[in-house]
């Protein structure tokens, strides 16, 4: 059964925001630099990268032309999967996460792809669903980057407090429930309120993006999992729903990272709250509660209390999906996970393909790409990612990231060790434990 045995980096190039469709074309849209050179059999020069799992394959020239990589804000052109369609379904035996110079079972020569993989007829429908979030992704990433709060007015309301009313220490929780409960200048509780009302109205969309997610996560597991085609055959036939599926994932850790790294996001929510907590007893209806009401306000309350908020809900909807398909092989999804979080590991690892790699950022979609497979396996999984039993290369992937400036991994690490469900079960070695630590 022909499978892909390359994946391609071009430059990355990180664009501010997604182009409207009627703007000039985008760099992903126009494959990789050297494409031509390459279809022809010629070196296809420094701007594409081909990474054979298998360093004895030999390189096939011309092939299919699809590939998955990022987009957009905070993102940039990176790697995919290519190779010809195989046919039948393909053997489970073995592990699915092979080392440096070894090979997923069945893959074989490949062809070359662009960054950016383009649907097939029957990948259409699901695409067109998948990209139409995607498209959104961006502007949330970057409303989230320039979200600032509004700290300083709900400061100046509890500055306006009684002395006594006041908070015993900044930075205490109290300070907003007291700056509502003894309000003491009136304009600026209103000046506080203005600012905070637009600002929960943009979290109720992030939080409504969340769930539109959610749906796009379950049509793409729909469809890369589906009878009769095995995992890894999947992720080749449908290799532009495999990039869709890896740029959710590249969003949900970019966004997450934000979010944990700005408190005010619940501060402002807190403030939000506890104002319209205090008219409602005092019979006081606001023009903000028929934006967010309280079943809303209940939900985005969980939503953002989660430390990984976008993860968990990956997270869920993965566990729901698994649950609800019982005639689905759990390995079938299992399997798709297994095998993208080994992609990211060997590139990561291999330094004849590190050593390419010119932008940061293009690590970083790789090393968010893997922990949030292996987060989304863990939580599947009956026994989950780190048992001895796991297709995960656990210790390998972890080695990888803590190799990494800590300044750029930390927040992953951290989600490895604090979003996990088998972390802390006796199946989990010790050796894997200490690397955690």
């Amino acid at each position: 059964v022909p499978h892909p045995r390359h994946f391609e980096f071009p430059s990355p190039s990180p664009i501010a925001l997604r182009p409207s469709q009627t703007s000039s074309p985008s760099p992903l849209s126009q494959g990789l630099p050297g494409e031509g050179a390459a279809a022809a059999g010629a070196d296809p020069g420094p701007g594409a990268i081909a990474l054979p799992l298998s360093p004895a394959a030999p390189r096939s020239p011309g092939g299919p032309a699809r590939g998955w990589g990022p987009r957009g804000a905070l993102g940039t052109r990176s790697a995919g999967w290519q190779g010809s369609a195989g046919r039948g379904r393909a053997p489970r035996s073995g592990s699915s996460c092979p080392g440096p110079a070894q090979s997923p079972p069945g893959f074989s020569p490949p062809g070359r792809c662009p960054a950016d993989a383009q649907p097939t007829e029957a990948e259409t429908a699901v695409w067109n669903q998948v990209n139409a979030v995607l498209e959104e992704a961006q502007g949330v990433l970057a409303e989230l980057q320039s979200y600032t709060g509004a700290g300083q007015e709900i400061r100046e309301v509890g500055a306006a407090q009684p002395p006594a009313a006041r908070p015993a220490a900044r930075g205490n929780p109290a300070a907003l429930p007291q700056a509502i409960q003894n309000p003491g200048d009136l304009r600026l509780q209103e000046r506080a309120w203005s600012a905070v009302c637009p600002l929960v109205a943009k979290l109720k969309r992030f939080y409504e993006f969340s769930l539109r997610l959610e749906n796009a996560l379950r049509s793409l597991l729909e469809a890369l999992t589906s009878p009769p085609y095995a995992p890894t055959q999947h992720l080749e036939r449908e290799q532009a729903l495999a990039k869709q599926f890896a740029e959710i994932l590249h969003f949900t850790l970019s966004f997450d990272e934000l979010k944990m790294t700005n408190p005010a996001i619940q501060n402002d929510f807190s403030y939000y709250r506890r104002t319209i907590s205090r008219n409602r007893i005092n019979n006081l209806q606001l023009d903000a509660e028929s934006e967010v009401n309280n079943e809303m306000a209940n939900r985005m309350s969980l939503f953002y209390a989660e430390a990984t908020p976008m993860l968990k809900t990956l997270s869920n909807a993965t566990t729901k999906f698994v649950s609800e398909n019982k005639t689905l092989p759990i390995e079938d999804t299992t399997d798709c996970l297994s095998t993208m979080a080994c992609v990211c590991r060997v590139m990561l690892e291999t330094p004849e393909y590190r050593s390419r790699f010119t932008n940061t950022e293009t690590l970083l979609f790789c090393m968010r790409v893997m922990v949030g497979v292996i987060i989304l396996y863990d939580h599947v999984h009956p026994v989950g990612a780190f048992a001895k039993t796991s297709k995960i290369d656990m210790k390998g992937c972890i080695k990888v990231l803590k190799d990494q400036p800590s300044t750029s991994t930390e927040g992953l690490l951290n989600a490895l060790r604090y979003t996990t469900r088998h972390l802390n079960d006796d199946t989990t070695s010790k050796q894997v434990r200490a690397l955690l630590q």
